[in-house]
This record gives structure tokens, sequence and C-alpha cells, in this order.
């Protein structure tokens, strides 16, 4: 990283820093001046107390480790199965031909219409919620293989087909580098829906973790239990998403021109 970069870096967080502590501060003055109930909208040093004490000592740390297990599991599943199925249609303009209209109607589906279906099939379990998430994480990373794969520069198909390379070969080694970018992208968003349906999911199929413990504060009116909650989710979107970025960049060092 040059020095220009570096500034750059340091002036986006400060930028960043001060749009949180705005934030905050308002926080901070509707709920000490009474513009808000505080039965509804705790002070930040009562959401920040719950925090630390649901982290040290109470329940909050176990709630969040199995939405953390929950969340990744459905995460790779959705991987594995996007970037395998993606590879498949975009590499062959036959599957894209056929299937293309059903994935259009399918993409467009909310995962949580697929809810009452999976607790039929798995009943109110945790592999009811991992198939919902992995299913709906599916999408960005199988949209954003197939697009990539199919993106593949027609030049490139010649001289595979001119080196009389297998279909295997000239996925592995020519659609799927190409694609690579796509792919990240797909599973950075991918990232993000499988938190969201995770939480949704637990509240749902009151399956331990972070959605069934905000759920329950709110139900007992335990604003600051609640906030602490919140926080807690937007953590981890922020750690995840910082730290699949830090991946991507690496991986994707050999396409930065010097």
């Amino acid at each position: 990283m040059t020095g220009r970069q570096f500034a750059t870096a340091i002036a986006r967080a400060a930028e960043a820093g001060a749009v949180l502590a705005a934030l905050v501060g308002l926080w901070w003055s509707a709920s000490h001046a009474g513009w808000i109930s505080r039965v509804f909208l705790p002070t930040p040093e009562a959401a920040g107390a719950s925090l630390v004490d649901g982290l040290a000592g109470g329940p909050l740390a176990g709630f969040t480790l199995a939405t953390l297990g929950r969340m990744l599991a459905g995460w790779l599943l959705a991987s594995l199965l996007g970037i395998a199925l993606g590879l498949w249609i975009g590499s062959s303009a036959t599957a894209r031909t056929w299937l293309q209209p059903m994935l259009e109607f399918v993409r467009p589906l909310p995962a949580s219409a697929l809810v009452p279906p999976a607790i039929a099939v798995f009943g109110l379990s945790s592999g009811m919620v991992l198939s919902v998430v992995a299913f709906g994480a599916m999408w960005p990373v199988l949209l954003a293989t197939v697009h990539g794969v199919a993106g593949v520069h027609a030049r490139l198909n010649e001289v595979a087909a001119a080196l009389q390379l297998s279909r295997i070969t000239f996925v592995l080694r020519i659609a799927l580098p190409h694609a690579l970018p796509d792919i990240l992208a797909g599973m950075r968003l991918a990232m993000t829906v499988s938190l969201i349906i995770s939480v949704v999911g637990e509240m749902i199929a009151s399956q331990s973790g972070l959605g069934q413990a905000i759920l329950l504060a709110a139900r007992s009116f335990r604003a600051s239990e609640l906030f602490a909650g919140v926080i807690l989710l937007g953590a981890i979107g922020v750690v995840s998403n910082t730290g699949l970025a830090l991946a991507e960049r690496r991986l994707l060092r050999w396409q930065q021109h010097p």
C-alpha cells in the first residue's frame, strides 16, 4: 500500500467514524431527553452494559456462537452448490437455454416463502433453518458464477478448442479464473443473506441464536438486551464483510496492475 492509499484509507475510516459518532450522539440525546420512552429506546450506556454482561456471564455468547455456526454452515453449503451449478450452467449454452427461465422464476422468490415447505419436511429443527439459509444464500453465488463463466471472451473458447482442451480443463483453467471476481462478489453478498435468513429462521423455528434472543427480549420489553443483540448482529456483518473483502483483495492480487 502506497502512502497516498494509506492516507485515503485513514481519511475514509475517519469519515465513517464521524458518521457513527453522530448517530450514537443522536441516540444518546433521544434517549436521555425522553423523546422516545426508554421502554422502547434504551440509553447507549444501558445497551452497552447489557452487551458486556451478556457476553461475559450471560447467554449472549452462546447465542452468538449458534448464529455464527448456522450462518457459516449455510454460507459454505450455498457457496459450494452455487459455484458447482454456476460453472456447469455457465459453460454450457444448452444448459443456459433450458434452465434460464427456471432460474428467473425461482430467483425472485424470498427465502422465507420456503419456510412452510421446509417445516413440513424437516420440522421445527436446525436442519430446516440450514436448508432455508443455504437456498436463500445460494442465488447470489450461482448467478454471479453463471455471469462470470458465460462472459468468457470468444477468443478464449477458440484457443481452448485449438488446444483440444476438455470441458473440465477449460472450466478449471480458463473459465474459473475469469469468473473469480464475480464469484467472490457473489459470496460476499451471500454472507449477508445467510446472516439475515439465519436470524429470521431462528425467530420462526425457535432455534437457539441471536434471532431467538432478540425476539424474546422484544416480547418481554427488555429494550437494552434487544439493542445489544442488534449491535452484535451489526458487528458480525461488518467483521464478516471486511474479512471477505480482504480475502478478495488478496486472491485477486494477480489482476492488479503495477
